[in-house]
């Protein structure tokens, strides 16, 4: 079982990197229905394999203005990508 503390913080950092590239994962959910409720739990206890969080966490913070893609070592990179498909 993953500490819920860890999973909070992934979270976060998952909505966050969202965010950055442009996606709505709750809309995407409610309305888009190009994401279920499964797969953003996946997503985030993928983000907890991460072996880096707090370099995850400045990247985010130097990205402003938002950002075309995800780093490359983010582990749902392939999901942010599908997603921001219009």
């Amino acid at each position: 079982m993953q500490d819920p503390e860890k999973l909070r913080k992934h979270a976060v950092l998952l909505d966050r990197m969202a965010e950055a590239v442009g996606v709505d994962m709750q809309q995407e959910i409610l309305n888009g229905g190009r994401l279920t409720v499964g797969e953003l739990g996946d997503a985030v206890l993928r983000c907890c394999e991460c072996s880096d969080p707090g370099f995850c966490g400045s990247w985010l913070d130097a990205q402003k203005t938002g950002a075309m893609q995800t780093p490359s070592f983010c582990r749902n990179s392939e999901m942010m990508a599908r997603l921001r498909v219009e």
